[in-house]
């Protein structure tokens, strides 16, 4: 893959990225360096890709990759991981699903993330994590149901 076709298709994907890079970080502007973060980096490493057509995947794990760094330099400074505070494009409409997001174990948080908010499929997002398809099946379904608890639906079908 030559320079001229990674920007074409790295442009194409810019808006999902950025999505998730604000799902996870929770400020415009700390998205936007993120993704421009993971773009840098992905550029030095192109050479490295060896599949083309999973460039996407790639992409968004190099992204997952720059937000963990982010939060953890975060946490480093203030002592929490912050989740979004303000609701962001299409995402955490209420505050109820926010703090029970927020809540959620990080490896169900990752998952939840990609797969309703940031609109990936199940075998994106388990690429994106590098999970098999299963253990991400596992890990929506047992989030789903601590949500359905957090938020007190429990008792609906």
């Amino acid at each position: 893959m030559d320079h001229d076709e990674f920007a074409a298709r790295t442009q194409a994907v810019r808006q999902r990225l950025y999505r998730t890079a604000y799902l996870y970080l929770g400020s415009q502007d700390d998205a936007l360096e993120a993704v421009d973060e993971a773009v840098y980096q992905a550029l030095r490493a192109l050479r490295k890709l060896r599949q083309p057509e999973l460039l996407e995947t790639w992409l968004t794990r190099i992204l997952i990759n720059t937000c963990h760094k982010e939060l953890r330099r975060r946490r480093r400074l203030t002592g929490e991981e912050s989740l979004p505070d303000a609701a962001g494009p299409d995402a955490y409409d209420g505050l109820p699903l926010r703090e029970a997001v927020r809540r959620l174990p990080e490896e169900l948080r990752a998952v939840v993330i990609l797969r309703y908010f940031a609109g990936y499929t199940l075998e994106e997002t388990a690429r994106s994590l590098e999970l098999p398809r299963g253990t991400v099946s596992t890990r929506q379904r047992r989030a789903l149901q601590l949500l359905r608890l957090e938020l007190g639906e429990e008792g609906e079908p």
